[in-house]
């Protein structure tokens, strides 16, 4: 019965990170109402106020965090890296030893 349940579970939880899985982006290339294409430095903009952006468009449906008309991986590069500046996603703490008292 243990088995059964555990199995279960497992089936569970993998269904659910498949529908978390990202599909493609029909638009990516394409010119917005602008006549523009988002590359990297909008990305790396729109990895900065992510968190800001991500508030504001809890409460108004015109906002979104990502724009979907960009050049490809290079605005998605920026975007992370964009992230990684406002959340210290660099690995700083990897590379500090401990200081124990002794």
């Amino acid at each position: 019965m243990k088995k059964l349940f555990l199995l279960g579970f497992i089936v569970l939880i993998l269904l659910f990170l498949l529908a978390c899985t990202a599909g493609p982006n029909t638009v990516a290339g394409s010119e917005n109402r602008e006549g523009e294409v988002a590359g990297f430095l909008q990305g790396l903009w729109h990895g900065i106020i992510a968190p800001v952006t991500f508030v504001i468009s809890l409460f108004n449906e015109n906002t979104n965090i990502y724009e979907v008309h960009n050049n490809g991986r290079w605005y998605n590069f920026g975007f992370i890296l964009g992230v990684m500046i406002i959340f210290g996603g660099g690995g700083n703490g990897a590379g500090r030893k401990s200081r124990r008292n002794l």
